[in-house]
C-alpha cells in the first residue's frame, strides 16, 4: 500500500506550509499529492507550483469539478500538467454537488452518472489526440452547423494513457467509477465495512468492463492526528466541526451525498440528527452529536501503533493508496505526522 498527502484548498492560510509539507512528502517517499478545490482556489494552479517545487511525488487533482470545466479544457490542463511535471499528474474528477454546481458554475446539476460518462468519454478521446467529435446528450462536438471543426490536442502529453480517478460515494457511482475509471477517490471510508459500501460496488464495475481490481487504484483520504492512545478522544474531537460539515452541511438536505453514506455505515439515526441540527444553524450541536465511533472508524487517530493497526485493515479491505490529511497546531505538528505516516506504514509491513 502506497501513501499519499492530501493539502485540501489553498489560501486558508497554510500556503507557505503547504508547499513545505508538499516537500517533505516528497523526501519521505509518498506516493502522490492531492490538491482540492471547490469555490475557491483551483487546483490546476496548486498542483503547478507544487510540481515545480517537487521532484518525485506525483501531483493529482482531487478533484476538477466537471462543471467547472468543458471535457475538452480537462484535456488540455491534464496534458498540460503532465508534461510541466515531467510525466507526474494524475486526473481525478467530480461532479461536485447541486449547490456549487447550480449556485457558483451555473450548470444544472441533472444526471450526473450519464454526464460523467460522457466528460470522461471526451477527455480520454482529446488526450488520446484523435479528432475531437462527439455525439452525446449533454455534449456535441463539434456543434452542428456552424463553423466549428473537429480538432486535434496539439500538445503531446508525456505518457500516453494519464491515471483517471472519480471521486465517488454512492453505489451506482462506484460500480459506474471501476467501469471507466483507473481510481476511485473516496471520503469517509470506513475499514469495518468497506467491502460492502464501496468495493464490492467498484469490483461489479470492472467486471462490466470485463476487468478485475488488479491494477485500479482504491484511494480514500482519511484525517491523521497521532497522539497517544489515552487521547483518542481529545484527538477524535478535533474533527468533529469537519465531520459535522460533511454529514450535516455539505448540501441541501435531500441531496447529501456524505450524510447517504454515513446512514449506509449504519449511522441512520445520527446522521438524521447531525443534519437536522447543522442545518438550522446550531454547528456546535451537530458536532456534538456526531458518535466518537463514526470519527475513529473514519480517521487514523493515536499511537503509531495504533495507526499501524488501522493501516493493516485499510490494506486488508483493498485499499491501495492511502491518502492522509495531517492535522496539527502548526507546521512541525504536520510534518512529524507525515513522518509518522511513514513509520507506520513500515510497521504495518505494509511498505
Amino acid at each position: 500500500m502506497r501513501l499519499g498527502i492530501n493539502l485540501g484548498y489553498w489560501g486558508a492560510g497554510m500556503d507557505s506550509d503547504n508547499l513545505v509539507v508538499a516537500q517533505e512528502a516528497d523526501r519521505l517517499g509518498y506516493s502522490v499529492c492531492w490538491a482540492a478545490e471547490a469555490y475557491g482556489s483551483d487546483a490546476a494552479t496548486v498542483l503547478s507550483w507544487v510540481a515545480a517545487q517537487t521532484e518525485r511525488i506525483d501531483i493529482g487533482s482531487a478533484i476538477f469539478q466537471i462543471p467547472a470545466r468543458t471535457p475538452a479544457m480537462t484535456a488540455m490542463t491534464a496534458a498540460t500538467l503532465d508534461s510541466l511535471s515531467g510525466g507526474r499528474f494524475r486526473l481525478g474528477l467530480g461532479v461536485s454537488g447541486p449547490q456549487v454546481s447550480e449556485g457558483w458554475y451555473g450548470v444544472k446539476f441533472d444526471k450526473p452518472l450519464a454526464r460523467t460518462r460522457e466528460y470522461v468519454e471526451i477527455v480520454r478521446k482529446a488526450m488520446s489526440r484523435e479528432r475531437l467529435s462527439y455525439e452525446g446528450e449533454h455534449w456535441t462536438l463539434p456543434l452542428p452547423g456552424g463553423p466549428g471543426k473537429p480538432l486535434k490536442l496539439t500538445v503531446h502529453p508525456q505518457r500516453p494513457h494519464i491515471p483517471l480517478y472519480i471521486a465517488a460515494i454512492g453505489p451506482k457511482n462506484l460500480q459506474q467509477t471501476g467501469e471507466i475509471a483507473d481510481g476511485a477517490l473516496l471520503i469517509f471510508p470506513a475499514a469495518e465495512n468497506l467491502e460492502e459500501t464501496a468495493v464490492a460496488h467498484l469490483r461489479a464495475g470492472r467486471e462490466k468492463a470485463g476487468k478485475t481490481l488488479d491494477g485500479f487504484d482504491i484511494c480514500p483520504t482519511l484525517p491523521l492526528a497521532v497522539g497517544a492512545d489515552k487521547d483518542v478522544s481529545a484527538l477524535a474531537d478535533m474533527f468533529r466541526p469537519y465531520t459535522a460539515l460533511y454529514v450535516g452541511g455539505m448540501g441541501s438536505r435531500k441531496q447529501n451525498f456524505y450524510n447517504q453514506a454515513a446512514r449506509r455505515m449504519g449511522y441512520e439515526k445520527e446522521a438524521a440528527e447531525i443534519q437536522d441540527k447543522y442545518l438550522s444553524g446550531d454547528k456546535e450541536g451537530a458536532a456534538a452529536a456526531i458518535p466518537e465511533k463514526l470519527i475513529d472508524q473514519t480517521t487514523l487517530l493515536g499511537s503509531v501503533e495504533r495507526i499501524a493497526d488501522r493501516m493493516r485493515a485499510y490494506a486488508d479491505a483493498g485499499v491501495t493508496t492511502l491518502t492522509l490529511s495531517p492535522a496539527g497546531f502548526g507546521l512541525e505538528d504536520r510534518l512529524a505526522s507525515l513522518r509518522a505516516g511513514t513509520e507506520a506504514l513500515e510497521r504495518a509491513g505494509l511498505a
